[in-house]
Protein backbone atom coordinates (compact mmCIF):
# COMPACT_ATOMS: atom_id res chain seq x y z
CA UNK A 1 0.00 0.00 0.00
CA UNK A 2 2.83 2.40 0.85
CA UNK A 3 4.50 1.59 -2.47
CA UNK A 4 1.26 2.45 -4.29
CA UNK A 5 0.98 5.76 -2.39
CA UNK A 6 4.55 6.59 -3.36
CA UNK A 7 3.72 5.83 -6.99
CA UNK A 8 0.72 8.18 -6.89
CA UNK A 9 2.87 10.88 -5.32
CA UNK A 10 5.63 10.34 -7.89
CA UNK A 11 3.29 10.85 -10.85
CA UNK A 12 1.56 13.80 -9.08
CA UNK A 13 -1.88 12.23 -9.30
CA UNK A 14 -3.66 15.47 -8.34
CA UNK A 15 -2.03 17.33 -11.24
CA UNK A 16 -2.71 14.46 -13.65
CA UNK A 17 -6.35 14.41 -12.56
CA UNK A 18 -6.50 18.18 -13.17
CA UNK A 19 -5.18 17.63 -16.70
CA UNK A 20 -7.92 15.06 -17.34
CA UNK A 21 -10.55 17.46 -16.02
CA UNK A 22 -9.15 20.27 -18.18
CA UNK A 23 -9.29 18.20 -21.38
CA UNK A 24 -12.85 17.06 -20.63
CA UNK A 25 -14.06 20.54 -19.67
CA UNK A 26 -12.44 22.21 -22.69
CA UNK A 27 -14.16 19.68 -24.94
CA UNK A 28 -17.60 19.55 -23.31
CA UNK A 29 -17.97 23.10 -21.99
CA UNK A 30 -16.14 25.13 -24.65
CA UNK A 31 -15.60 23.31 -27.97
CA UNK A 32 -18.97 21.52 -28.02
CA UNK A 33 -21.09 24.64 -27.22
CA UNK A 34 -19.25 26.53 -30.00
CA UNK A 35 -20.08 23.72 -32.44
CA UNK A 36 -23.70 23.56 -31.27
CA UNK A 37 -24.09 27.34 -31.60
CA UNK A 38 -23.07 26.94 -35.26
CA UNK A 39 -25.58 24.06 -35.70
CA UNK A 40 -22.87 21.45 -36.20
CA UNK A 41 -23.36 19.57 -32.94
CA UNK A 42 -20.69 17.64 -31.07
CA UNK A 43 -18.22 16.14 -33.53
CA UNK A 44 -15.39 14.44 -31.66
CA UNK A 45 -16.22 10.77 -30.89
CA UNK A 46 -15.98 9.64 -27.26
CA UNK A 47 -13.11 7.25 -27.97
CA UNK A 48 -11.03 10.04 -29.52
CA UNK A 49 -11.64 12.19 -26.43
CA UNK A 50 -10.62 9.25 -24.23
CA UNK A 51 -7.42 8.61 -26.17
CA UNK A 52 -6.55 12.32 -26.18
CA UNK A 53 -7.11 12.54 -22.41
CA UNK A 54 -5.02 9.44 -21.77
CA UNK A 55 -2.23 10.78 -23.97
CA UNK A 56 -2.07 14.09 -22.10
CA UNK A 57 -2.24 12.41 -18.67
CA UNK A 58 0.30 9.65 -19.36
CA UNK A 59 2.84 12.00 -20.96
CA UNK A 60 2.46 14.43 -18.04
CA UNK A 61 2.86 11.61 -15.50
CA UNK A 62 6.03 10.49 -17.27
CA UNK A 63 7.28 14.06 -17.17
CA UNK A 64 6.83 14.23 -13.40
CA UNK A 65 8.73 10.96 -12.96
CA UNK A 66 11.70 12.03 -15.08
CA UNK A 67 11.76 15.37 -13.28
CA UNK A 68 12.14 13.61 -9.93
CA UNK A 69 14.74 11.30 -11.49
CA UNK A 70 17.00 14.24 -12.36
CA UNK A 71 16.14 16.21 -9.19
CA UNK A 72 17.24 13.73 -6.52
CA UNK A 73 20.00 15.99 -5.14
CA UNK A 74 17.85 19.13 -5.19
CA UNK A 75 14.87 17.37 -3.58
CA UNK A 76 17.15 15.91 -0.89
CA UNK A 77 17.80 19.52 0.18
CA UNK A 78 14.43 21.17 -0.50
CA UNK A 79 12.01 18.44 0.55
CA UNK A 80 13.84 15.43 2.09
CA UNK A 81 10.61 14.22 3.73
CA UNK A 82 8.98 13.85 0.29
CA UNK A 83 11.91 12.22 -1.51
CA UNK A 84 10.72 9.10 -3.35
CA UNK A 85 13.33 8.32 -6.01
CA UNK A 86 16.26 6.51 -4.29
CA UNK A 87 14.18 6.10 -1.09
CA UNK A 88 11.29 3.81 -2.09
CA UNK A 89 11.81 3.77 -5.87
CA UNK A 90 15.24 3.15 -7.37
CA UNK A 91 16.54 5.36 -10.15
CA UNK A 92 16.38 2.37 -12.53
CA UNK A 93 12.71 1.77 -11.65
CA UNK A 94 11.96 5.48 -12.09
CA UNK A 95 13.53 5.46 -15.55
CA UNK A 96 11.58 2.34 -16.54
CA UNK A 97 8.36 3.94 -15.27
CA UNK A 98 9.07 7.09 -17.27
CA UNK A 99 9.69 5.06 -20.42
CA UNK A 100 6.50 3.01 -19.95
CA UNK A 101 4.25 6.00 -19.24
CA UNK A 102 5.72 8.03 -22.09
CA UNK A 103 5.48 5.15 -24.57
CA UNK A 104 1.82 4.55 -23.69
CA UNK A 105 1.14 8.28 -23.90
CA UNK A 106 2.80 8.49 -27.30
CA UNK A 107 0.74 5.56 -28.59
CA UNK A 108 -2.49 7.21 -27.41
CA UNK A 109 -1.40 10.56 -28.84
CA UNK A 110 -0.43 9.18 -32.25
CA UNK A 111 -3.69 7.18 -32.36
CA UNK A 112 -5.59 10.41 -31.63
CA UNK A 113 -3.72 12.26 -34.36
CA UNK A 114 -4.41 9.46 -36.86
CA UNK A 115 -8.13 9.31 -36.02
CA UNK A 116 -8.60 13.06 -36.51
CA UNK A 117 -6.20 13.08 -39.50
CA UNK A 118 -3.82 15.71 -38.11
CA UNK A 119 -0.10 15.24 -38.56
CA UNK A 120 0.51 18.49 -36.65
CA UNK A 121 -1.20 17.02 -33.60
CA UNK A 122 1.02 13.95 -33.94
CA UNK A 123 4.10 16.18 -33.98
CA UNK A 124 2.89 17.92 -30.80
CA UNK A 125 2.48 14.61 -28.97
CA UNK A 126 6.02 13.61 -30.00
CA UNK A 127 7.44 17.05 -29.24
CA UNK A 128 6.12 17.38 -25.67
CA UNK A 129 7.85 14.31 -24.11
CA UNK A 130 11.16 15.44 -25.63
CA UNK A 131 10.61 18.91 -24.25
CA UNK A 132 9.87 17.51 -20.78
CA UNK A 133 13.04 15.39 -20.91
CA UNK A 134 15.26 18.35 -21.81
CA UNK A 135 13.48 20.50 -19.23
CA UNK A 136 14.27 18.00 -16.47
CA UNK A 137 17.82 17.38 -17.67
CA UNK A 138 18.93 20.96 -18.30
CA UNK A 139 16.35 23.65 -19.15
CA UNK A 140 15.08 24.03 -15.58
CA UNK A 141 18.56 25.10 -14.49
CA UNK A 142 18.64 27.95 -17.02
CA UNK A 143 17.34 31.43 -16.30
CA UNK A 144 13.60 31.59 -17.07
CA UNK A 145 13.87 28.89 -19.80
CA UNK A 146 12.53 26.16 -17.53
CA UNK A 147 9.63 28.30 -16.33
CA UNK A 148 8.66 29.17 -19.90
CA UNK A 149 8.91 25.51 -20.94
CA UNK A 150 6.46 24.31 -18.29
CA UNK A 151 4.14 27.23 -19.01
CA UNK A 152 4.16 26.31 -22.71
CA UNK A 153 3.46 22.62 -22.05
CA UNK A 154 0.56 23.54 -19.75
CA UNK A 155 -0.88 25.94 -22.34
CA UNK A 156 -0.78 23.18 -24.97
CA UNK A 157 -3.57 21.23 -23.22
CA UNK A 158 -6.45 23.51 -24.37
CA UNK A 159 -4.76 23.96 -27.74
CA UNK A 160 -4.59 20.19 -28.27
CA UNK A 161 -8.37 20.06 -27.79
CA UNK A 162 -8.76 22.86 -30.33
CA UNK A 163 -6.47 21.18 -32.88
CA UNK A 164 -8.26 17.85 -32.54
CA UNK A 165 -11.71 19.41 -33.03
CA UNK A 166 -10.74 21.57 -36.00
CA UNK A 167 -8.82 18.75 -37.69
CA UNK A 168 -11.66 16.26 -37.24
CA UNK A 169 -14.18 18.80 -38.48
CA UNK A 170 -12.15 19.47 -41.61
CA UNK A 171 -11.66 15.75 -42.16
CA UNK A 172 -15.40 15.06 -41.92
CA UNK A 173 -16.62 17.85 -44.17
CA UNK A 174 -13.89 17.57 -46.78
CA UNK A 175 -15.01 13.97 -47.40
CA UNK A 176 -18.75 14.58 -47.69
CA UNK A 177 -20.22 15.20 -51.11
CA UNK A 178 -21.93 18.57 -51.25
CA UNK A 179 -20.20 19.80 -48.09
CA UNK A 180 -16.67 20.32 -49.40
CA UNK A 181 -16.65 24.09 -48.86
CA UNK A 182 -19.05 24.28 -45.91
CA UNK A 183 -16.34 25.47 -43.51
CA UNK A 184 -15.41 28.28 -45.89
CA UNK A 185 -18.69 29.97 -44.99
CA UNK A 186 -18.31 29.83 -41.22
CA UNK A 187 -15.84 31.21 -38.66
CA UNK A 188 -16.07 27.97 -36.67
CA UNK A 189 -12.37 26.96 -36.77
CA UNK A 190 -11.40 30.54 -35.90
CA UNK A 191 -13.89 30.63 -33.02
CA UNK A 192 -12.64 27.34 -31.58
CA UNK A 193 -9.03 28.49 -31.68
CA UNK A 194 -9.96 31.92 -30.30
CA UNK A 195 -11.83 30.63 -27.24
CA UNK A 196 -9.51 27.74 -26.42
CA UNK A 197 -6.52 29.95 -27.22
CA UNK A 198 -7.78 32.34 -24.54
CA UNK A 199 -7.75 29.53 -21.98
CA UNK A 200 -4.27 28.54 -23.19
CA UNK A 201 -3.00 32.11 -22.70
CA UNK A 202 -4.44 32.18 -19.17
CA UNK A 203 -2.81 28.81 -18.42
CA UNK A 204 0.52 30.04 -19.80
CA UNK A 205 0.70 33.22 -17.68
CA UNK A 206 -0.76 31.55 -14.58
CA UNK A 207 1.66 28.62 -14.77
CA UNK A 208 4.59 30.97 -15.36
CA UNK A 209 3.64 32.87 -12.19
CA UNK A 210 3.28 29.67 -10.19
CA UNK A 211 6.58 28.25 -11.43
CA UNK A 212 8.48 31.40 -10.47
CA UNK A 213 6.92 31.34 -6.99
CA UNK A 214 7.86 27.67 -6.75
CA UNK A 215 11.47 28.62 -7.58
CA UNK A 216 11.37 30.99 -4.61
CA UNK A 217 10.28 28.08 -2.43
CA UNK A 218 13.06 25.83 -3.78
CA UNK A 219 15.90 28.34 -3.98
CA UNK A 220 17.99 26.75 -1.20
CA UNK A 221 18.54 23.57 -3.21
CA UNK A 222 18.82 25.57 -6.44
CA UNK A 223 21.67 27.64 -4.97
CA UNK A 224 23.50 24.52 -3.79
CA UNK A 225 23.40 22.98 -7.27
CA UNK A 226 23.96 26.28 -9.14
CA UNK A 227 20.59 26.52 -10.85
CA UNK A 228 20.04 29.95 -12.39
CA UNK A 229 16.45 30.60 -11.32
CA UNK A 230 15.10 34.14 -11.03
CA UNK A 231 15.37 34.34 -7.19
CA UNK A 232 18.89 32.91 -7.27
CA UNK A 233 20.09 35.37 -9.92
CA UNK A 234 18.14 38.52 -8.98
CA UNK A 235 17.06 37.96 -5.38
CA UNK A 236 13.67 37.78 -3.68
CA UNK A 237 12.60 41.41 -3.98
CA UNK A 238 13.25 41.71 -7.72
CA UNK A 239 11.54 38.36 -8.32
CA UNK A 240 8.49 39.50 -6.35
CA UNK A 241 8.32 42.64 -8.50
CA UNK A 242 8.40 40.51 -11.69
CA UNK A 243 5.66 38.21 -10.36
CA UNK A 244 3.58 41.22 -9.31
CA UNK A 245 3.80 42.68 -12.84
CA UNK A 246 2.69 39.35 -14.31
CA UNK A 247 -0.24 39.15 -11.87
CA UNK A 248 -1.29 42.72 -12.71
CA UNK A 249 -1.13 41.88 -16.43
CA UNK A 250 -3.31 38.82 -15.83
CA UNK A 251 -5.78 40.87 -13.75
CA UNK A 252 -5.97 43.52 -16.49
CA UNK A 253 -6.71 40.83 -19.09
CA UNK A 254 -9.46 39.38 -16.87
CA UNK A 255 -11.06 42.84 -16.43
CA UNK A 256 -10.89 43.49 -20.18
CA UNK A 257 -12.46 40.11 -20.96
CA UNK A 258 -15.21 40.28 -18.32
CA UNK A 259 -16.33 43.88 -18.87
CA UNK A 260 -15.58 44.59 -22.52
CA UNK A 261 -15.35 41.36 -24.52
CA UNK A 262 -18.12 39.20 -22.99
CA UNK A 263 -19.88 41.56 -20.53
CA UNK A 264 -22.62 39.96 -18.44
CA UNK A 265 -23.57 39.89 -14.74
CA UNK A 266 -22.45 36.26 -14.51
CA UNK A 267 -19.06 37.01 -16.10
CA UNK A 268 -18.48 39.99 -13.83
CA UNK A 269 -19.32 38.11 -10.64
CA UNK A 270 -17.15 35.15 -11.59
CA UNK A 271 -14.24 37.43 -12.53
CA UNK A 272 -14.40 39.25 -9.18
CA UNK A 273 -14.97 36.37 -6.77
CA UNK A 274 -13.38 33.50 -8.72
CA UNK A 275 -10.29 35.19 -10.14
CA UNK A 276 -9.52 38.75 -9.05
CA UNK A 277 -9.95 38.29 -5.28
CA UNK A 278 -7.82 35.09 -5.27
CA UNK A 279 -5.16 36.95 -7.28
CA UNK A 280 -5.16 39.71 -4.65
CA UNK A 281 -4.64 36.97 -2.04
CA UNK A 282 -1.67 35.67 -4.06
CA UNK A 283 -0.15 39.17 -4.11
CA UNK A 284 -0.64 39.59 -0.36
CA UNK A 285 0.85 36.19 0.46
CA UNK A 286 3.74 36.74 -1.97
CA UNK A 287 4.92 39.99 -0.39
CA UNK A 288 4.38 38.59 3.11
CA UNK A 289 6.34 35.38 2.35
CA UNK A 290 9.86 34.95 3.67
CA UNK A 291 10.38 31.20 4.22
CA UNK A 292 9.79 28.16 1.96
CA UNK A 293 6.50 27.21 3.63
CA UNK A 294 5.14 30.72 2.93
CA UNK A 295 5.97 30.40 -0.77
CA UNK A 296 4.46 26.89 -0.80
CA UNK A 297 1.17 28.33 0.43
CA UNK A 298 1.34 31.13 -2.13
CA UNK A 299 1.90 28.86 -5.10
CA UNK A 300 -0.93 26.58 -3.92
CA UNK A 301 -3.30 29.55 -3.94
CA UNK A 302 -2.04 30.30 -7.46
CA UNK A 303 -2.89 26.71 -8.39
CA UNK A 304 -6.43 27.42 -7.16
CA UNK A 305 -6.54 30.46 -9.47
CA UNK A 306 -5.56 28.21 -12.39
CA UNK A 307 -8.32 25.79 -11.46
CA UNK A 308 -10.86 28.63 -11.33
CA UNK A 309 -9.62 29.74 -14.74
CA UNK A 310 -10.47 26.31 -16.14
CA UNK A 311 -13.87 26.41 -14.42
CA UNK A 312 -14.62 29.71 -16.18
CA UNK A 313 -15.64 27.44 -19.04
CA UNK A 314 -18.81 26.78 -16.99
CA UNK A 315 -19.69 30.44 -17.61
CA UNK A 316 -18.66 30.23 -21.28
CA UNK A 317 -20.99 27.31 -21.97
CA UNK A 318 -23.93 29.45 -20.83
CA UNK A 319 -22.95 32.45 -22.91
CA UNK A 320 -22.50 30.67 -26.24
Amino acid sequence: MEKFRDFLTLVRWQNVLMIAVTVYVMEKWVATPILCAAYFGEQLPWYVLLLMTMACCLIAAGGYVINDYFDVKIDAINRPDRLIVTRSVSKQQAMQLFQMLTALGLLCGIATAWLVRSWILGVVFVFVPGLLWFYSASYKRLLLIGNLTIALVTALTPLIVAMANVAYLKHLYSNMRGHINVLDYTTLPHDIYLWLGGFAAFAFIGTLIREIIKDMEDQQGDRELECHSLPVVFGDTATKVIVTLLILAMAAAIVWLAWWVIPSPMTGRYAIFGLLIPLICVLYLLWKASIPSDYRTTQRVMKFVLFMGVMFSFVVTRLL
